[in-house]
């Protein structure tokens, strides 16, 4: 009994369809919806204005003082904090207030 190879060309081409395949696949559930967070993130920070309530990534609450270029300056609960930008994490309006 003899057993039969499947033909080369036909493998190769098959193989490589399947890498492009999994390529875009990995594309669109993975990579993309990484930058649209990004880009979501970076225009919120851009529009950051003073008077409004924002969540740090640490989990300290405050109300924005003054904005610079790469810094803002809290209050919370008295005390002033000069942060990054990049920590603030959301605006307390956002978040849902449980009763």
């Amino acid at each position: 009994m003899e057993f039969l190879a499947p033909a080369a060309g036909g493998s190769g081409a098959s193989s490589l369809i399947m890498i492009v395949v999994m390529i875009v696949i990995f594309y669109f559930f993975m990579i993309r919806p990484n930058m649209k967070k990004q880009k979501a993130a970076k225009k919120f920070r851009e529009n950051l204005m003073p008077g409004q309530k924002v969540v740090t990534i640490g989990g300290i609450h405050g109300k924005i003082l003054e904005v610079a270029d790469s810094t803002v300056l809290i209050n919370s609960e008295g005390s002033k904090l000069r942060l990054e930008i990049t920590a603030i994490a959301s605006s307390s309006e956002d978040q849902i207030e449980i009763k």
